[in-house]
């Protein structure tokens, strides 16, 4: 990305932060009141100071009751500004904790909402690594440091103010020197962004293929490919270190260069504030020893800001970059509907598919001039080989991807004229994946049903023939299980997956090789539970095992995206024809 491209990708995610800020208006600008007056207050106390100082300087020529009048003045300064910056802190955190739950919040409910297109591309671990790490640097680096940014800059100001009353010509030397500290501290900041920028996302990487290896740790036990993900993984950390090394040695330069010359301001404000002094005496209105060491105190605070916001700058960019990786998510497009899309759309189970084209690339045609007139109530089963457009084609029926081509529709309306939601209220859908949420059985089975009664649950387990193994469980309906820390095989949870659908028991149904994770004699039983649930519901079933369709009223025979065959187990037999080979070649 080029120079002016960055930044102005970095200003726009700033603006789009500071708008989530507009609600806490009035706490920033009472925090910033708070920590100006704690600021002011701490910098009166050198004052004070060489007040003091200059009522002890000379042998027997101590003004005891002025020293205890400054140190009760300083105790008073000292504790309020702590107070105000306790105070301040309390805001800020309030603040911060409160943006960065209304960011992650937009994050995951803009995730809810995206076409599942761009959910596809994108790793479920760098999506994560975005709600979790991204958004813990926007607070850490960006709000919190705020605080620290401003007490720079009025520590800045307000010294500079204080300098100015105390001698202006020596003032004149701090003031003209620090801008060399600012220029050094912007020319090294400018270059820091894109490092942390890579470092953001080779993290969302390497929590990618971290997610990876843990969910399929059986898998690579099994194949003994455990050293494959090692080196994957450490070959990802290798580059997160190289990228994490460069963000810190160019944010690291920043302090020690900018404190090297504030330390040569220093010692020259030393010198020539010593030899002012001397040659003034004791004139009156003149630089006394007490306001030299109160001049000093403060240009040594003058210069101190600088750094702490030289820092800030570092971890500003950091934060920059782990919004701009959350801001790329929300600025994506939400799932678009037609203008007058029906919403409240109750199938009666009629589907036509008419000569629909679809690929997920452009170059690579996957379901090609498919037709198809599903009429209610009718049990329709998709066969094929592997990657024939079996599951694509459900996700277009769906609407989980629209088609290229062609038009699907339901009860004779165009499913592009009906909202997505709507649609997929009518269909109930059990997958081969199965996928089972934190929570009691309970609570698994009445996913799409919360009001459920317990009799219905236990009713829809029965029926799904979950019932037995559910009530052996520690806690039977009420044990907590997840998908990736229950003590259940698969079959089992296939089975939960099972009881959900007939549950709610919609208008149509879709199942996905639901029974692939079955023994033979369950799914005999399960067959019967669903030949019951399908009665009078349009279902559609992709099924491999060709044993489980048989019965189906129509069986439609895909091939290279296109359909070869259709009728009934029977008169595709009779046809000699590719279905005949399917069926063949699984009974020998």
């Amino acid at each position: 990305m080029k120079k002016k491209e960055r930044s102005a990708a970095g200003s726009n995610t700033l603006r789009k932060l500071l708008n989530l800020l507009r609600g806490d208006l009035f706490r920033l600008i009472l925090s910033l009141v708070l920590l100006g007056i704690s600021v002011v207050l701490s910098l009166y106390v050198n004052v004070v100071i060489g007040q003091a100082v200059d009522l002890m300087v000379g042998k027997g020529n101590v003004d005891t009751a002025g020293i205890r009048n400054c140190c009760i003045v300083i105790s008073a300064c000292v504790v309020i500004s702590a107070a105000f910056n306790y105070i301040v802190k309390l805001i800020l955190d309030k603040v911060a904790f409160k943006t960065v739950r209304t960011l992650r919040n937009k994050l995951f409910a803009k995730l809810q909402k995206v076409p599942v297109s761009y959910i596809d591309k994108h790793r479920p671990g760098d999506m994560t690594a975005r709600l979790i790490n991204d958004i813990d640097q926007v607070s850490d680096g960006l709000i919190l440091s705020f605080a620290q940014a401003f007490s720079g800059i009025v520590t800045i100001i307000a010294t500079l103010v204080f300098m100015f009353m105390l001698d202006f010509k020596i003032t004149l030397i701090v003031l003209f020197a620090s801008p060399i500290t600012l220029l050094v501290a912007n020319f090294i900041a400018r270059s820091i962004h894109k490092y942390f920028k890579k470092q953001s996302e080779i993290g969302g990487d390497l929590s990618a293929v971290a997610d990876e290896a843990i969910s399929g740790i059986t898998v690579l036990r099994s194949f003994s490919i455990e050293n494959v993900y090692r080196k994957k993984l450490s070959e990802k950390g290798e580059n997160l270190r190289k990228a994490s090394n460069a963000a810190v040695f160019f944010s690291s330069t920043v302090y020690p260069t900018t404190r090297l010359i504030n330390g040569i301001i220093y010692a020259a404000v030393g010198v020539v504030g010593a030899i002012t002094v001397i040659n003034n005496g004791n004139l009156p209105g003149g630089l006394t020893i007490g306001l030299l060491s109160s001049f000093l105190a403060y240009a040594s605070k003058f210069t101190m800001p600088f750094n702490e916001i030289s820092g800030v700058f570092a971890e500003f960019q950091g934060a920059l970059a782990g919004a701009g990786r959350v801001f790329e998510v929300i600025d994506e497009e939400d799932e678009k509907e037609l203008e007058g899309a029906e919403k409240n759309f109750g199938s009666e189970g009629s589907v036509k598919i008419d000569n629909i084209s679809f690929s997920y690339l452009p170059e690579k045609p996957l379901i090609r001039d498919f037709s198809l007139d599903v009429k209610p109530g009718i049990r329709v089963a998709i066969v094929g080989p592997t990657g024939c457009g079996k599951t694509t084609f459900i996700n277009l029926l769906m609407r989980f991807y629209d088609v290229n081509s062609g038009s699907i529709y339901m009860d004779g309306i165009r499913s592009t004229m009906i909202e997505r939601k709507a649609i997929r209220r009518n269909f109930g859908m059990v997958l081969q994946e199965t996928w089972l949420r934190h929570g009691t059985v309970r609570d698994n089975i009445a996913i799409g049903k919360p009001d459920a009664t317990d009799e219905e649950i236990v009713q829809a387990a029965k029926l799904a023939h979950a019932d037995s193994f559910i009530r052996k469980l520690e806690k039977g309906y009420d044990t907590l299980v997840s998908d990736d820390l229950a003590k259940l095989s698969y079959g089992q949870k296939q089975l939960i997956c099972i009881a959900r659908l007939m549950l709610t028991s919609p208008p149509m149904l879709i199942l996905d090789e639901a029974t692939s994770s079955i023994d033979t004699r369950t799914e005999i039983k399960v067959q019967l539970g669903f030949k019951k649930l399908m009665k009078g519901r349009t279902s559609f079933i992709v099924a491999h095992r060709l044993s489980t369709i048989k019965n189906c009223d129509i069986i439609v025979v895909m091939r290279d995206g296109r359909i070869v065959e259709q009728g009934t187990h029977q008169e595709l037999l009779s046809r000699d024809g590719f279905y005949k080979e399917l069926y063949n070649s699984q009974s020998n």
